[in-house]
């Protein structure tokens, strides 16, 4: 699509918010967003991450389309709000600069697995799965047994391939060496302030402090440059009642948990 004001945006700012677990619905929206800022041809655009992570995957779409609105030399700068964490992070460190507030949840550079062992209680009450499979290991993780030493070790070699990933991208985007990166990437969260002297981000400051930083980058008068916010979620009908917030982002939690049993995930679970 050919966008009919691309001249004017040449010398405006885009502003995307990834707000709550990174899952398949974030990145629709983030991706939607982010090709927008492409189509465009933003120069600069201001990345709001208040989030503790999430899917392997789309945290990994996600930091792909980052790096290709950077390559047609859009200038991004993330801006860590409460929380961002393990997933957050991993998006986070696609963007050309980093600002975190002094008191910023951050790190959680790590991957986990969790699954359900039900065996004990679905032999209380009289249930028991009859499998069928393909093979010894078709049924990892199935909630009606424990895991065997076996499945535990393929397990922990999925865990170790995810976590080098997230390691090195880290080290890439941080400028930073693996070894240093693995130093404090075993799954302990910091603050922004702690995160600044590990080098996990370049300045302490608030979201507007990210966006004078973006508009110097992009050569942009930063005291008249407005952000263009692209990628709103609608609203839900929770979210306009009062208390209904909170509990929205209680099912958000308990779905999340639910949905995502037995998946990788980038997440910081306090």
């Amino acid at each position: 699509m050919i966008w009919p004001w691309k001249r004017k945006s040449r010398k405006r700012m885009a502003r995307i918010v990834i707000e709550g677990p990174i899952t398949g619905s974030t990145r629709k929206l983030v991706l939607k967003a982010l090709k927008q800022v492409e189509e465009r041809e933003f120069p600069a655009l201001l990345l709001r991450i208040d989030s503790p992570g999430g899917t392997v995957g789309d945290s990994q779409e996600i930091y792909s389309a980052i790096h290709r609105v950077k390559e047609k030399g859009c200038h991004v700068v993330a801006s860590f709000g409460n929380i961002s964490a393990s997933g957050g992070v991993y998006v986070g460190v696609a963007a050309d600069k980093i600002v975190a507030n002094p008191g910023t949840i951050t790190g959680s550079i790590g991957v986990i697995l969790r699954g359900n062992n039900l065996s004990k209680l679905l032999e209380k009450i009289g249930i028991s799965f009859e499998t069928v499979k393909s093979g010894p290991y078709k049924d990892i993780l199935s909630p009606d047994k424990a895991l065997s030493a076996e499945e535990r070790a393929l397990l922990q070699e999925l865990i170790d391939s995810s976590y080098d990933q997230f390691v090195k991208a880290v080290a890439k985007g941080r400028g930073l060496s693996d070894e240093q990166v693995r130093s404090f990437a075993d799954g302990r969260v910091f603050t922004g302030d702690q995160a600044l002297s590990l080098g996990l981000v370049d300045e302490l400051g608030d979201e507007e402090d990210a966006k004078k930083l973006a508009a110097k980058l992009a050569d942009l008068d930063e005291k008249d440059v407005k952000p263009v916010t692209l990628g709103k979620p609608k609203k839900k009908i929770l979210g306009v009642i009062p208390s209904g917030q909170s509990f929205s982002k209680l099912i958000e939690t308990a779905t999340l948990e639910l949905t995502n049993s037995g998946h990788i995930l980038w997440l910081y679970r306090p």
